[in-house]
């Protein structure tokens, strides 16, 4: 099943609610999109591109209109309110922007609304596609018997499907190799302890779960052969990821082992630098309780002042290499980028 897709509304997996919960959600109005994107119900670079592009597409087809003028401005207006759900990661910007010019070239309300979904769904089949294009060529720089220390979630649930960094680790399993995966909790909200540990012990593949603060212990002890993450933005200096990455990429650094990012062309804003880039802030809740659902169980005190950025930068000379769906890109990123992906 796909993390999220068209049924007659958008329809996406409450990630949320995971491990606890397998659920479903509709969303029939963009305002529950955003809501849904905002609370991260659905996140993840790739499926946000997804996730922008049906919500376009959903804006055209949540209510009657009078005329294709009157759609036109409502898709318009819609568009800015999805784009201005999170700030950071540009693929949302991509999918929204790719959906709304092919709806505008509709002459019809009923031509609009079929222009906006064609490309939407284009965008989630694509995704699909070029995630399993990324993951043959990330599999090749896996050997048999690696063990892969990974961040965040950066699967089937951050994706359409199959996903990019877990990608290239489903793409190797494929393959016939032995992989194992340490997988970080990714705090503040554990994507790695509730959403990657799931899905991998789902799909089979050995995973042992350690706390942020324990990934310099296991590369120092030796057991990890690489680092594989995903990415948010990628920027001509830095790549944009969830906030932790730079500190794992540092450590991989001074042990002497591979750091990888894996991303695909549409991640890339190669025409901006870091210091353009802003960076979302998420609230104290997320810090000071155990379930911020409910709102029980503090961890901290109920005033304590609280730093929450939702990414880091990692520069990129701590990046080994690129991993899209074009091929491996190795430094010189600055000459190599553009001839690989074409900007």
């Amino acid at each position: 099943m796909r993390t999220i897709f068209w049924d007659g509304c958008v329809k996406l997996i409450d990630q949320t609610l995971l491990p606890d919960k397998f659920e479903i959600i509709e969303c029939r109005r963009v305002e529950e999109l955003a809501d849904a994107i905002k609370r991260l119900a659905v996140r993840g670079a790739p499926a946000l591109e997804a996730a922008g592009g049906y919500g376009v597409a959903l804006a055209a087809h949540e209510r009657d209109f009078s005329s294709v003028d009157e759609l036109k401005e409502h898709v318009k207006r819609a568009a800015e309110f999805l784009a201005s759900t999170r700030p950071t990661a540009v693929n949302l910007f991509y999918g929204i922007e790719r959906v709304l010019k092919a709806a505008m070239d509709g002459n019809s309300v009923e031509e609009v609304r079929q222009l906006a979904l064609s490309e939407a769904e284009k965008i989630a089949d694509e995704d699909v596609e070029r995630n399993k294009q990324m993951g043959k060529h990330g599999a090749k720089l896996l050997e048999d018997g690696f063990t892969v220390l990974t961040y965040c979630n950066t699967g089937r649930l951050a994706t359409v499907d199959w996903g990019t960094a877990l990608g290239v680790i489903r793409s190797a399993v494929e393959e016939g190799k032995k992989i194992k995966v340490i997988a970080c909790e990714t705090r503040p909200l554990n994507q790695g302890s509730r959403l990657t540990a799931w899905e991998l012990m789902k799909d089979g593949i050995e995973v042992t779960l350690i706390t942020d603060s324990m990934a310099g212990i296991v590369m120092q002890k030796g057991m990890v052969d690489c680092v594989i993450v995903g990415a948010d933005r990628i920027v001509r200096d830095a790549v944009f990821n969830k906030i932790g990455t730079y500190t794992v990429a540092v450590l991989a650094k001074e042990h002497g082992i591979p750091f990888y990012v894996a991303a695909p062309a549409t991640t890339f804003d190669w025409g901006r630098e870091a210091k353009d880039v802003v960076i979302e802030e998420r609230s104290r809740e997320e810090l000071i309780y155990c379930n911020i659902k409910c709102k029980q169980s503090l961890i901290a005190p109920s005033d304590v002042k609280v730093y929450n950025p939702a990414f880091d930068a990692t520069p990129l000379k701590y990046v080994t290499a690129l991993i899209t769906e074009k091929g491996v890109i190795y430094p010189p990123y600055e000459e190599n980028v553009p001839k690989i992906l074409g900007f």
